[in-house]
């Protein structure tokens, strides 16, 4: 019986933690600091974007009664009509590209260029017509006016402040169409 208890206090002895009081304590390493970013403008951009105009002179086109060219000494009618709605509304899509630079991130002076360039179908409408009698093949001229757009764009700087988020800017440049 004594070899039992001297092999069990023996097992239970070898089995047991080692614990020293006198060890150094393992301690984490400090916690990286990450700072906050800032909120810059700067950077280049693109984008698409779609739409349709409105125009506000939506008339219709009646027949406009000519005089044709001259046969002897009779002037011969004609009628040119311009047919359906001549209205200057109609699709409009396109895309624009630029570049800020922002001299402080943060707040500061920002400055940039942007360009866009734009299709659209305004007034197509407008320009077609039919035309009898002896000027059919000639050009016809409608009297109220013939207008039109396909195509328009600009190219802008840009010129502004920034706090943080909020940009308030001012733009100039050219357009075309």
């Amino acid at each position: 019986m004594k070899k039992i208890l001297l092999a069990s206090v023996a097992l239970v002895g070898l089995s047991a933690a080692a614990s020293a009081a006198d060890l150094p304590r393992r301690v984490a390493p400090p916690p990286v600091f990450t700072p906050v970013p800032v909120f810059t403008w700067t950077g280049f951009y693109a984008g698409f974007n779609a739409g349709y105009g409105f125009g506000t002179d939506d008339r219709r086109a009646g027949p406009v009664i000519g005089v044709g060219p001259a046969t002897g000494l009779v002037a011969t009618p004609t009628v040119i009509a311009f047919p359906g709605q001549r209205s200057a509304d109609g699709f409009v899509g396109g895309g624009q590209v630029g570049y800020n630079y922002q001299f402080t991130p943060g707040s500061g002076v920002v400055v940039g260029i942007e360009a866009d360039a734009q299709y659209v179908d305004f007034g197509r409408d407008r320009n077609r017509f039919a035309a009898t009698g002896p000027i059919a093949a000639q050009q016809v001229f409608n009297p109220t006016g013939i207008s039109g757009l396909d195509y328009f764009g600009t190219v802008r700087g840009r010129l502004g402040y920034a706090w943080d988020r909020t940009l308030v800017y001012g733009t100039g440049g050219f357009a075309y169409g």
